[in-house]
């Protein structure tokens, strides 16, 4: 997906959570998916995060942004600001980001590509307490596969266990192969041998990737000991 289309996918997404919200009976809910939290928590987390996001966008490739816990103001506000800093900034501007020795860049692009992500995982966590899941949108869930691997799974980190091969395959017709070895992890598009496959939905996969949804709710062929490893894993 291109800018400005994930920028849009930003506003949606935060618009839905906000309607979620809006139809909750109280803001006390539990959360089941995020456990210990309410949707009040769940909601000051997303304002915090989308405007300590804007900050880090502004702030260029540096590293150095001034944010502290602003004040809080309405998600849509909050949302605003990260589109508005994104924007500005521009899809090729380097910024300070986690995800340093993954294979994602570190730009304002993949800073917009990921914000799509913990939106679209966060309303579903929100629809979860008022009981009413929905599937994530399918634009979002075939690109959030992609984004989950090369982005969270992909390091230079050694895989301490031996080489392994996993496909995930989305029932839209995509698939990726992540190679796990002493050199780390590298996703690769499409399909191949494996030593395990996983088969759903892309909206399963990525939910099942931020651990919303259990292995049992997909369809697992080969070796399961390596989507459990991974599962597991927590790399230095």
């Amino acid at each position: 997906m291109d800018f400005p289309e994930l920028l849009r996918l930003i506003d949606e997404r935060s618009a839905a959570f906000q309607a979620v919200i809006a139809s909750a009976p109280s803001l006390d809910v539990p959360v089941p998916t995020c456990p210990g939290w309410t949707l009040a928590d769940l909601e000051r987390h997303l304002v915090d995060g989308r405007r300590k996001w804007a900050a880090i966008a502004a702030a260029g490739p540096a590293g150095s942004f001034a944010w502290s816990g602003a004040p809080p103001v309405p998600l849509a506000e909050a949302t605003r600001e990260l589109i508005d800093a994104l924007r500005a900034a521009g899809p090729e501007a380097g910024c300070w980001t986690w995800w340093g020795r993954s294979q994602s860049p570190q730009t304002c692009a993949a800073v917009a590509r990921h914000q799509v992500q913990e939106l679209a995982v966060h309303t579903y966590d929100a629809q979860v307490a008022v009981g009413d899941p929905q599937p994530l949108p399918v634009e979002v869930a075939l690109d959030g596969v992609d984004e989950f691997q090369t982005t969270c799974v992909a390091t230079t980190s050694p895989w301490p266990h031996e080489p392994a091969v996993l496909r995930y395959d989305a029932t839209e017709g995509r698939s990726w192969r992540i190679f796990f070895s002493a050199e780390g992890a590298r996703c690769e598009p499409g399909d191949g041998p494996a030593d395990v496959s996983v088969t759903a939905p892309a909206g399963d996969l990525v939910l099942l990737c931020y651990g919303r949804l259990s292995p049992e709710a997909v369809k697992v062929e080969g070796d399961r000991r390596v989507l459990d490893r991974l599962i597991a894993w927590e790399p230095a």
